[in-house]
């Protein structure tokens, strides 16, 4: 798991740090017993975190020191945070199999469910992912619970899809709830609209949510410059005003927040390795990587292009990776991850998502390698059908 190993002798420790280079890096403390539990982190140096733990311990020193049982020890330099967060992930759920997620503190993503196995379907908040392929679909990841029950209450204003969370056995006695007693639900508790009515509504809350809002714009959008164009003057303020209901709603959707099975994209890092970035690639929600990318192209690469470039080494890297269909808990794992790393304050590196076809912005990830090779901020891009404002 990690590339470099050394044999730690007491008596030769200056040498050892000396040796061992002023770098962020993952690292691991084996003691002689192959019994015995080994001691796992990162560092942000090194040789100091090594002297700090292997040095001769000061009298009466209170700090922990492990210089009497360590005889080997384990690191991989990192170039980035988010590099270092997902080796420590794998290093400790490789060592630690029982214990590695309360280690981490790992805290999965809250994330919208549509109960689409559901005869009347609804929508919920959860942090449970279940079967990617299935009937039930999932978006996300939200930096919160609040905030993804705020965007889904305030998504479901413009709609008329159920609130309630029992599984319904309509009843034209049934005398139904506050939000049928508004006018924001269908009702098919009571059998106030059909079957097939209801489904249509579902439809369109789902393409809502599929397009991140776009095309309750389009719909609104449309139906106002109609309005307009026969002279309903009233009606096309109506729609107006709809609009400038939806777009706050929209404005604080994250540019994460994807349906999950759709969540595909790169994260550009720093590398360790001089003159290189590091470059992730996250397909159905599982992170792969990292693979070593030269800024300066080799001199048999000189003829390509640096789309072409990127485009061959994120297919090698797909296809180098194991294929094996990554389970439920590991797929809320890399989610967790990577809702981690996006949502902090300042994360450093950039993560480019693929458009509604999959297709990754080549162009765009080549400007942001140059970006983070030099170390410059991240472009800011305007998402023209919503007015958000993302991280490119």
């Amino acid at each position: 798991m990690l590339s470099e190993r050394v044999e730690f002798v007491a008596e030769r420790d200056a040498e050892l740090f000396a040796a061992v280079p002023r770098a962020a890096a993952v690292f691991l403390l084996r003691a002689e017993d192959p019994q015995a539990e080994p001691y796992v982190s990162k560092t942000e140096d090194l040789r100091r975190r090594l002297q700090r733990l292997l040095r001769t311990p000061a009298e009466h020193s209170r700090k922990l020191n492990l210089r009497g049982q360590v005889r080997w020890i384990e690191y991989t330099l990192t170039g980035s945070d988010f590099e270092a967060g997902f080796l420590l992930y794998q290093t400790l759920r490789s060592i630690f199999p029982k214990t590695y997620s309360a280690r981490l503190r790992l805290r999965f993503a809250p994330l919208i469910k549509l109960h689409m196995e559901n005869e009347y379907p609804r929508a919920s908040v959860t942090t449970r992912l279940g079967r990617l392929g299935g009937k039930n679909l999932y978006y996300g990841p939200f930096a919160s619970r609040a905030a993804a029950e705020k965007f889904a209450n305030d998504s479901l204003d413009f709609f008329k899809m159920r609130r309630c969370v029992e599984d319904l056995q309509p009843d034209p006695k049934f005398p139904g709830c506050i939000y049928s007693e508004m006018k924001m639900c269908l009702a098919p508790c009571f059998q106030g609209c059909t079957d097939d009515e209801y489904r249509e509504e579902v439809g369109r809350v789902r393409q809502y949510f599929d397009s991140g809002g776009e095309s309750l714009l389009r719909i609104i959008s449309n139906e106002r410059d109609e309005a307009s164009a026969s002279l309903q003057f009233e009606e096309a303020a109506g729609h107006h005003a709809r609009l400038g209901k939806v777009k706050p709603v929209l404005q604080r959707l994250p540019e994460i927040v994807h349906r999950i099975d759709q969540l595909r994209a790169v994260t550009v890092q720093a590398s360790a390795v001089e003159g290189c970035v590091a470059l992730f690639r996250i397909d159905d929600c599982r992170i792969l990587g990292p693979t070593v990318f030269a800024v300066q192209p080799a001199e048999h690469t000189r003829s390509q292009s640096m789309e072409s470039r990127v485009e061959e080494a994120l297919s090698a890297m797909s296809s180098a990776e194991d294929q094996r269909s990554a389970t439920g808990l590991e797929t809320m794992e890399h989610l967790a991850l990577l809702k981690r790393w996006y949502y902090r304050s300042s994360h450093a590196g950039e993560i480019f998502f693929a458009d509604e076809k999959g297709v990754l912005p080549l162009r765009r990830i080549v400007r942001g390698i140059a970006r983070v090779y030099r170390g410059e901020k991240a472009e800011t891009v305007e998402i023209k059908a919503t007015g958000m404002e993302g991280e490119a």
